[in-house]
Parts: C-alpha cells; structure tokens; sequence
C-alpha cells in the first residue's frame, strides 16, 4: 500500500524515482479506507531532505499511511523556505486537537546545548505532553530520544570525549523482541552525535526496556510498555550519501572531523560509501507501523488517547 503525501511535495519526484508507492491527495480522497494517520515532527534543519528520508521508510510496507508535517513555531527555520513551511508544514496550534495513530520526532543538531537552552524546549516540551494523549506510539530518534527520555523520566545525557561518527554494529539486547522482529544477529546503524545516554541510567527506570546496544556505540533502542514510546539513538533513516555530506561539509569548512568509521571503503573518502543500514531500516519501520500502530490503534482514531 501506498504513503499518501500532499500533491506537491518535492518527496514525491524521489520516492516515485525509487519505485516506492506514492498516493497523492487527490487519489486517497476517493478510496474508503482508513489510512494511518503519522505525524512527522521535523527538527532538522534540512527539512526537504530529513522529509524524505522518513517518506521512504514509512511508504515502504504494506499498509496505507498518511503522512502530515509538523513545525516548530518558536525557531526560525534558516535552511527551509517560508513558502515550503507554509505549503505543506503544520504547528501545534494546528493539530493538538488532532489524534495520530504514530508520530516521528527527529534529531536536532542541539546536543552542544543543555536542553532548557534549546530554542523551542518549551514548546517541545508540551509536544511531548500532548504526546501522551493525543498520539498511540511515539518514535523519537537521535537528539529527540535524549530529549524524550530526559523529559519523561529525568535521564541526562552525557557529552562524549569525541563525537560519534559512522555506521556501528548492534545486537539485540534479548531473545526476538518484537520490534527487532527479523533482524540479522548483528545489524549496523548510522550514528551521528556528541552526545549519549548511559545504559545504567536506563536500566533504573522499570517502565523502560532496553532492546538493543552496541559495544562501540552504547545505548541503541529502549521503549516503555507496549511501544507506547520508543526511543532510539541512532540514524537508520540517513540515505546512503548523508554522512559523507556531513564529513566534507565540516571539512571545507575546517572544523575538527574524522571519518566515519565503517562507511567508506577502507576508510578512504574518495571511494562511495558502503550502505549496510538500509534492509534493517526498513525493516526497523516497517515493524514499528505493524505491531506498534496498526496491529494495536483504535479503528476509530478519536478513541487514541
């Protein structure tokens, strides 16, 4: 099935490009059916390309979802045009009387800050709250699972010595947990962050269970009871070319980076990256919209929260 996009939106050249079914607004209109509603809450300052990103993955399985767009109003947006945010975001004014089978929050590149300094902590904040009540299952990724579990259960993060840059493998933490469903026994993820939860303080927290880590990258994935929230650390959404956008971005500009480390051909950053992320992200999604949303939301989407 397919994800139903608004008609316009630049998402949809690339995702037709890669053969992934797309339903413009127009078409869903005329079908009787429920879609699952998901709300994308996009914090990356590459919003068209951060939008994308989670399209392919959500638009990659068997169920039909209709994707909205959600905006922070208390932060101007310096690598978006006003006109994309007018055309096809929303704020939380707009939606917080809405009720969503499953929300996105992505990563923000915040992590040198505490969180009370962030810009639109406030107003993150009462997306969180209303999160609660308003949405069946929260996926937060990178920054927003700090950010999450900081919010809803005290845990701080911790800066690290060096950043943690490149494609890192992972084991699941117990025997087939559901949202790891048909993973490999190791799988390999991006990460890309100064920061990092401790497992210990995870482990503190009985309405948390740790799902998945990594001895290089640490905590990868928790979640609290019946994926209510889910929390993961890294990047699976990146495209095969992000971190190398990344790397040499910081490096025309001087700034101290190294290579990330299991993504270029022996380390060499003249050669293209090597994708090993990509069947687990989807998988990773594809699970998390079937046993998480679909097998387990009302039908009546009012009846959430």
């Amino acid at each position: 099935m397919p994800i139903r996009i608004p008609n316009s939106l630049p998402a949809a050249k690339t995702l037709q490009d890669e053969n992934i079914f797309i339903m413009p607004e127009t078409r869903a209109a005329t079908q009787d059916i429920r879609p699952l509603r998901i709300l994308l809450l996009n914090l990356m300052p590459t919003k068209i390309e951060t939008e994308t990103q989670f399209a392919r993955l959500l638009g990659n399985t068997p169920l039909q979802v209709e994707l909205e767009l959600m905006h922070t109003v208390s932060h101007q947006s310096k690598n978006t045009s006003a006109e994309h945010l007018i055309s096809f975001y929303k704020t939380f004014d707009e939606i917080k009387n809405h009720r969503y089978d499953g929300m996105v929050i992505t990563g923000a590149p915040v992590e040198h800050m505490d969180y009370e300094e962030v810009e639109y902590w406030g107003e993150l904040c009462r997306i969180f709250e209303w999160s609660k009540t308003h949405v069946h299952s929260t996926f937060h990724i990178c920054w927003a699972a700090q950010a999450g579990l900081y919010y809803h259960f005290g845990i701080k993060k911790k800066q690290l010595p060096a950043k943690l840059f490149g494609v890192f493998p992972h084991r699941v933490s117990y025997k087939n947990p559901i949202l790891f469903r048909g993973f490999d026994d190791v799988f390999y993820a991006p990460h890309s962050r100064n920061s990092t939860i401790d497992t210990k303080d995870v482990e503190k927290i009985p309405e948390l269970k740790i799902l998945a880590s990594s001895e290089e990258a640490g905590l990868y994935a928790c979640m609290t009871a019946e994926g209510k929230q889910i929390f993961v650390t890294g990047h699976s959404e990146y495209d095969p070319m992000t971190l190398a956008r990344e790397y040499f971005r910081d490096k025309e500009k001087g700034l101290p980076i190294e290579v990330p480390q299991n993504y270029f051909p022996n380390d060499d950053p003249t050669q293209p990256p090597i994708v090993r992320w990509r069947a687990h992200a989807n998988l990773l999604f594809s699970n998390w919209l079937n046993y998480f949303v679909y097998q387990t939301t009302p039908y009546d989407v009012e009846e959430i929260g």
